[in-house]
């Protein structure tokens, strides 16, 4: 095992399959399925069906890098893929359509089983509109659907929740240890490694079989992610102690949960599981961690500076007067669309534009960005290189401006983003 700290991106995390116990299963039958997105409950913006991709079949197997063909994790099981649906981070989910995704994987389970295992690739901080607990509430339907015998893995995004009932439903489960997520896939593999290891061993000596135990702690701190980077103490050390727990005789998986703060439910905190074979232990261990965490919770600060945007923007002025090094990043953590914000208040980008050092012709100055399908349609109709004056943001979160009046030429228009569609940029005299 690599260290969090010492991951890169590139890294894939490899490990041989341990042979096959003469009474474990050599090829087991192993159902894929989940509902991934992270949802802000405060974002008046609601997910339909609209928001999701959503994978099934064949193009769901195709999905994950280490079960391609001829892989030593696509030979040691026979695998059925059932649903898996995944969005972008936004509002809380539609109930209709999240009823619609659980049924279309609880009756894949219904008729596709029996199966052995079971990977639930989910992200933990899902929120459906009449729920407080939407994983729980999956994980519940999936076992009910599966029965005792299978076993379920689950991977989680590190910033999801871990509630007991999410807990109660699964048999093993574990998160990234990179915050930014370098290690997504490394993650989703392990998960899948970990679930075939148990179904290839003897029965144990667990009163349950292969099921190993599970030690659970909530820690009542909840932290944002700009706090919580593993590149920086204490986060750092904190995640650096998985690897050396997981070495420990009897461990099968160690994981810490920084939990969802842009959520407004009882199970946002943070949490720990350690899975094994050895219960004192599993305690142990757990309870020394929680500690650490708990002990540290004064010492997690931002990454950099954190300013007001006013402030934030005479910095930029001031440095970049005085400096060469271009650019200035001003990060505006309010609206962040990569943690379930609407992406289209319009509040910074009018003080942006109200400013006459940054609209004097002098500056470049990129907003980037502001979601808007209105205004991208009349961008496109004036066509590039024209003038436009059109009304922008604030139609799903008005927040404390509404839209704002934006007049400047069409600097260009590009097609075919797999997520964005097209993208209009629009120059404001310098504001982009």
């Amino acid at each position: 095992m690599t260290e969090a700290s010492d991951l890169t991106a590139s890294d894939v995390w490899r490990s041989n399959l341990p042979p096959c116990h003469e009474n474990g299963l050599g090829r087991p039958r192993i159902g894929i399925a989940g509902i991934a997105i992270e949802s802000s409950t405060f974002s008046p913006h609601i997910s339909d069906p609209e928001a999701f991709t959503v994978r099934r079949d064949q193009e769901l197997l195709n999905y994950y890098p280490f079960l391609a063909a001829d892989t030593e994790l696509r030979l040691a099981a026979e695998w059925v893929p059932l649903t898996q649906a995944r969005s972008l981070p936004g509002g809380a989910v539609d109930p209709d359509t999240y009823q619609a995704l659980k049924n279309d994987i609880v009756k894949g389970i219904r008729e596709n089983g029996p199966f052995d295992g079971f990977y639930l690739d989910i992200h933990g901080a899902m929120s459906v509109v009449g729920l407080t607990d939407a994983e729980g509430d999956l994980g519940h339907a999936i076992r009910r659907a599966l029965g005792h015998e299978a076993l379920i893995s689950t991977s989680m995004d590190l910033h999801g929740n871990v509630s007991r009932e999410l807990l109660d439903s699964v048999d093993l489960i574990t998160c990234y240890r990179m915050a930014p997520h370098e290690d997504e896939w490394n993650t989703k593999q392990r998960a899948v490694f970990t679930l075939l290891t148990r179904l290839r061993s003897a029965q144990g000596n667990n009163p349950d079989g292969r099921r190993p135990y599970k030690s659970w702690l909530q820690v009542p701190v909840l932290l944002p992610g700009e706090k919580t980077s593993t590149r920086l103490e204490p986060a750092r050390g904190i995640y650096a102690e998985l690897p050396r727990i997981e070495s420990l005789p009897g461990i099968v998986d160690a994981s810490v949960w920084v939990g969802y703060a842009w959520a407004d439910e009882p199970r946002c905190q943070a949490a720990l599981v350690i899975t094994g074979d050895n219960p004192e232990l599993l305690r142990e261990e757990t309870e020394r961690l929680g500690r650490a965490y708990w002990d540290a919770r004064e010492d997690f600060d931002f990454a950099m500076e954190a300013l007001s945007l006013p402030d934030s923007v005479e910095r930029a002025v001031d440095t970049l007067a005085q400096s060469q090094e271009k650019p200035f990043i001003i990060s505006d953590s309010g609206d962040n669309p990569t943690a379930g914000g609407a992406g289209d208040v319009s509040w910074t980008l009018g003080q942006l534009l109200s400013h006459p050092e940054l609209t004097n012709g002098t500056r470049r100055t990129i907003y980037a960005s502001i979601f808007d399908q209105q205004a991208v349609a009349h961008a496109i109709a004036a066509g590039a290189g024209n003038h436009v004056e059109l009304y922008v943001g604030g139609r799903v979160d008005s927040g404390p401006s509404g839209p704002i009046l934006v007049a400047g030429i069409v600097y260009s228009i590009t097609h075919g983003d797999p997520d964005a569609g097209s993208q209009v940029v629009i120059d404001c005299n310098g504001v982009h």
